[in-house]
């Protein structure tokens, strides 16, 4: 990258962590009956940690199954074991990133359920932390920048460490603004002429022609060399501002209204072919209400603008917000439209899908190519199925939004486990086990029982049920990503 794309890039970036350094961060606050007035919440969270790409750097390791980070999003974390403990309290204390930990998911082998390490994963911002009576903390983190996991080890006191480098973040794509707009007739060129020819009595001049001759003509020479080239981009782009790239009908329509005539030239300009003469006075009257500057307006590119709209990172953003408040609908992306990057974060890590996937939606480097794939995703999803057995459990339509954060959140327990929940108001083949609970439950003024599939016995979540009359909806079920299928289908 040359010196002024450097520039540039981390002048975005110091944007983007102004942005984040007047925003104030929401955190829901759960009650406990077993708290203290010792048990004081520190706060951190106007320590912002961002560090410069391509950096090294060493941080405390935390490896959770079952969870993806991404930039931006919430963590909450409850550190039960005493070298996590510790890794904590370093972090805390660390000068090269204060208040910073290294965040990658765990998996387990799918043959010798041997505990595996994704290579990329996040750096977490400590924002707010709570030492309980036992000794434990509850932590809240926010996801910061991605990171690559170069190699991880124990220290001689047991806390896990990681050596990372800071992925260097793109810019979004725009489709370059000097290549669209009025194109000028070409003349001058040597060699053979060609003339796109309006089916009209209107005479054609030669290129002393004056403005006003020049609105009722319409007349483009190219060299012969540009000629299909032309031909091809004037029809398929002269209309593009209001052509969707999905389909190809305004191509098919400007060729049955322009006849592509190919001519040598004189100096008194072209003359006159049969074709003219064999439109009607339909076709006359067609040409005369039409704006000639609309077919001026084309490329100066090669490609039509509907192709560089496929890779405009902001036209990708639009579609994708639209998407998603049609398909889910909360929380409003709306706001995010116009910073595609954190869009792209935004949505994959709300997105109702399985932890596999949305882990290799961390993992594209691109915005646009990032954007493209949620895209794809929220069109194609429809089922919810088991890992495990692959017995469909749920469906689209079934999706019910219970947060403000979107259909997709993490939460932690009392033993630590952080999970990520999906939740649906309807649920087929699953079993429950055990009686409802109101004890440690996510969701105040509800009772949670245990869910199983009915086929594999697998862990799949939990049913929740309303305790007081007037809480709507009276239940619904809770579904872990880290059970969810990769087949959306």
């Amino acid at each position: 990258m040359d010196d002024q794309g450097i520039l540039e890039a981390e002048r975005y970036q110091m944007e983007q962590i102004r942005e984040l350094e007047f925003e104030e961060l929401q955190v829901e606050e759960v009650e406990e009956s077993n708290s203290s007035d010792d048990e004081q919440v520190e706060d951190t969270h106007r320590r912002l940690a961002f560090l410069e790409a391509g950096a090294i750097l060493t941080l405390p390791l935390f490896y959770l199954e079952g969870v993806v980070l991404f930039p931006g999003a919430i963590l909450p974390l409850r550190v039960i074991h005493p070298n996590f403990i510790s890794a904590v309290e370093r972090a805390l204390t660390q000068v090269d990133a204060p208040y910073t930990i290294g965040v990658v998911r765990a998996y387990r082998d799918h043959d010798s359920r041997q505990l595996r390490f994704a290579t990329i994963g996040t750096t977490a911002e400590i924002r707010q932390y709570r030492r309980l009576e036992d000794g434990s903390l509850n932590v809240v983190t926010r996801g910061q920048q991605r990171i690559c996991l170069r190699r991880r080890w124990i220290d001689v006191e047991g806390v896990p460490y990681g050596e990372f480098q800071i992925i260097q973040e793109d810019l979004p794509l725009r489709a370059p603004q000097d290549a669209f707009g009025k194109l000028a007739p070409l003349c001058n060129f040597n060699g053979h002429n060609v003339s796109y020819t309006v089916p009209s009595k209107v005479s054609l001049h030669g290129h002393g022609d004056s403005d006003n001759d020049s609105e009722e003509s319409l007349e483009i020479e190219v060299s012969l060399a540009e000629k299909g080239t032309h031909h091809s981009v004037i029809d398929s782009c002269c209309n593009y501002d209001m052509m969707d790239e999905s389909t190809s009908s305004g191509d098919e329509k400007f060729n049955s209204e322009i006849k592509f005539v190919s001519s040598r030239t004189s100096d008194s300009g072209p003359s006159s072919t049969p074709a003219k003469q064999s439109h009607g006075e339909g076709s006359k009257r067609h040409w005369k209400n039409t704006n000639l500057n609309q077919f001026r307006t084309v490329p100066r590119a090669f490609w039509p603008y509907w192709v560089y709209r496929l890779y405009d990172s902001y036209c990708l953003a639009e579609r994708a917000a639209d998407m998603w408040k049609q398909i889910v609908g909360v929380p409003s992306m709306d706001g995010f439209v116009k910073k595609p990057d954190l869009l792209s974060f935004c949505i994959a890590s709300k997105l109702p899908v399985s932890e596999s996937t949305r882990q290799e939606l961390l993992e594209i480097d691109g915005i646009s190519y990032r954007l493209q794939q949620e895209i794809d995703l929220l069109k194609s999803f429809n089922l919810v199925r088991c890992k495990n057995c692959q017995t469909v459990i749920a469906r689209r339509s079934d999706m019910l939004v219970m947060s403000s954060e979107g259909p997709l959140g993490a939460y932690v327990n009392p033993h630590g486990s952080v999970h990520e929940i999906m939740t649906f108001y309807r649920i087929n083949d699953l079993a429950l086990e055990g009686v409802a609970a109101t004890e440690y439950s996510w969701f105040p003024g509800y009772a949670w029982t245990v869910a199983y599939c009915a086929n594999c016995e697998s862990h799949m979540g939990w049913l929740f049920t309303a305790t007081k009359k007037k809480l709507e909806p009276r239940s619904f079920w809770a579904i872990r990503s880290a059970q969810v299928a990769d087949d959306i289908q």
